[in-house]
């Protein structure tokens, strides 16, 4: 018998050093739906055209923001990374605490009416569950 080490490369290291984690960890990955909500602020962006790029069933990022009207502020984020608005005020401390304590939360748009220069985006947040 030998003292030397051996290197056996499994299936799984073969597809992590091919592919990358995350296309090892996306299959196993489940959405917890938790809420209904909409986007706030919307009509306070330094940028209303990304509105203009958001479509029912997108997904959208969630990031808490340092503000200081709101110690519990997490803003939406379109794939561009361009800021959409903000979870409601009266709703995002338990959504805060979880981003806090390092789970990842996500956004799927399921409405959007435009009224004038007003535009009301409907979504669910869920929990990402590995």
């Amino acid at each position: 018998m030998s003292d030397e080490l051996s290197v056996v490369n499994s299936g799984l290291m073969n597809l992590v050093k091919d592919s990358g984690i995350g296309d090892v960890i996306k299959p196993l990955t489940k959405e917890i739906h938790l809420f209904d909500s909409f986007v706030s602020g919307t009509s306070r962006l330094k940028d209303e055209s990304v509105l203009g790029n958001i479509s029912i069933g997108d997904k959208l990022k969630m990031r808490r923001e340092d503000n200081k009207f709101d110690s519990n502020a997490i803003i939406f984020l379109d794939h561009d990374n361009s800021k959409i608005g903000y979870v409601p005020e009266k709703d995002n401390v338990v959504f805060a605490r979880l981003l806090d304590a390092g789970k990842l939360l996500s956004a799927t748009v399921t409405g959007i009416e435009r009224k004038g220069g007003f535009t009301k985006i409907s979504v669910s947040i869920f929990l990402v569950d590995i």
